[in-house]
């Protein structure tokens, strides 16, 4: 389980400060939702390690992870771009989330099997900037599930899409969710992403997470 309690955070200059408390599962999608500048990315922010809260805590099935640096925590991060390098092929954007000591021959095997896992076993020798928006979101999933880190945040990651695209990658991180086990944390302000997916709700009201 993904515990945040009470993490407090005050941006320099910000009249009053964030408070975030929430729990997330494992296989579960957890949606937050709010309006812009209600400090959703804030809150991933902190959990990502980019951060420091003053007061709170964060920690995953026990593990205390506010010590640990950015690189070392267990999360992934998808924003609304997709964080590719354009001049890249899919199978070397891809290959990035892999550790730089690892074999060529298990490279070249498990970035094919995680293309193939998000659909995408044909296009491994396209760069970047041949691929569709959607196609290029695949490729970062594909990345995502070669660091095999349990926690998956995910902020406006839809928004650039069309709406069959979306669609698409909506039901492809729900699955991945639930086939690794990550504990996903959406941040978006489209309704419909939060009823197709969620499994738990927050909203952000006033610096504070109010479930339901």
């Amino acid at each position: 389980m993904l515990s945040v309690e009470r993490l407090t955070y005050a941006h320099p200059g910000q009249t009053g400060s964030y408070e975030f408390s929430l729990t997330a599962a494992p296989g579960e999608i957890t949606a937050i939702s709010g309006a812009s500048g209600s400090g959703k990315s804030t809150l991933l922010d902190l959990i990502a390690g980019f951060l420091k809260p003053v007061a709170g805590s964060l920690t995953l099935d026990g593990t205390n992870l506010l010590p640990l640096p950015p690189e070392q925590r267990p999360v992934s991060l998808l924003l609304q771009s997709e964080s590719l390098f354009e001049h890249l092929t899919a199978t070397r954007n891809v290959a990035l989330g892999l550790p730089p000591e690892t074999r060529k021959p298990e490279v070249s095997q498990r970035v094919a099997s995680a293309l193939a896992e998000v659909g995408l076993h044909t296009v491994g020798d396209q760069t970047a900037s041949t691929l569709s928006g959607g196609q290029k979101q695949r490729v970062a999933l594909a990345r995502t599930l070669l660091r095999d880190r349990p926690i998956l945040l995910l902020d406006e990651p839809f928004s650039a899409l069309d709406d069959e695209t979306r669609g698409t990658i909506r039901e492809l991180v729900r699955t991945l969710t639930i086939q690794h086990g990550w504990h996903t944390l959406l941040v978006t302000h489209h309704a419909d992403d939060v009823e197709a997916l969620a499994s738990r709700r927050y909203r952000l009201a006033d610096g504070r997470l109010v479930e339901g």
